[in-house]
């Protein structure tokens, strides 16, 4: 069965999400700089509130860049949320020349507590070379990369993400649809191979950052993708 996985930003919605069938819930923060790391306070009101796999955002700023302190920073967070309940993380980073920062994300993902799963977002999307971005992320040990195939979203990123998931099967797995996905986009992405699909906006009403998740429109979700991956 396909994977449906949303974005949570409060216990309320982590409830909902499980509630209409979402397989997975992303934690973050500040959707305003597009994600960052939550607060280990707000993960374990989540864990209590759920008990779908949690996987918690890694990142600091709203650029994709980070530095050595940073790392730091982050790779004592990721303990932190650890504790609070996470059992996954998502992170990645471009250099200053716009190329995966294969060093600085080898350095956190190998600091992540007890060998965690860990999902490559966005950063590939906004690379200065998306297919040398696509080569490298691919060597770094995570087990989806987030990606809607274009830095304008899922629309522009189609054939994109077509193309990557008939390289084959072991591509097709790392694949995980997101960023400005929609109903209309699902049936091609699963026909083409893609397994998991990522939503945000689209199961809040009005897709508002304003509003909780809606169990009602992930149950919608739950359904079309398993129907499209049938």
């Amino acid at each position: 069965m396909a994977l449906l996985e949303v974005i949570a930003l409060t216990a309320e919605d982590a409830r909902a999400a499980e509630a209409g069938g979402a397989d997975r819930i992303e934690v973050v923060a500040d959707m305003a700089a597009d994600g960052l790391t939550p607060d280990p306070e707000v993960v374990a009101e989540m864990r209590r509130a759920t008990s779908l796999p949690m996987r918690t955002m890694l990142r600091a700023n709203s650029g994709f860049r980070t530095t050595a302190p940073e790392l730091d920073r982050l790779r004592r967070a990721a303990g932190d949320l650890a504790e609070a309940g996470a059992d996954g993380f998502v992170l990645g980073f471009l250099d200053p020349f716009g190329a995966v920062d294969a060093a600085s994300v080898a350095k956190l993902a190998a600091a992540l507590p007890a060998d965690l799963p860990w999902t490559f977002h966005r950063a590939l999307d906004h690379a200065t070379d998306p297919l040398a971005g696509w080569a490298a992320v691919r060597m770094l040990g995570c087990d989806a990369v987030l990606t809607a195939g274009s830095a304008r979203g899922v629309e522009s990123g189609l054939d994109v993400l077509a193309r990557r998931a008939a390289e084959g099967p072991a591509s097709a797995r790392l694949l995980m649809a997101g960023g400005g996905l929609r109903r209309k986009h699902v049936a091609a992405l699963a026909a083409a191979g893609v397994g998991a699909f990522h939503v945000g906006t689209a199961v809040r009403p009005d897709g508002s950052w304003d509003a909780s998740v809606d169990p009602a429109l992930v149950a919608e979700w739950r359904a079309l993708v398993t129907a499209a991956s049938a």
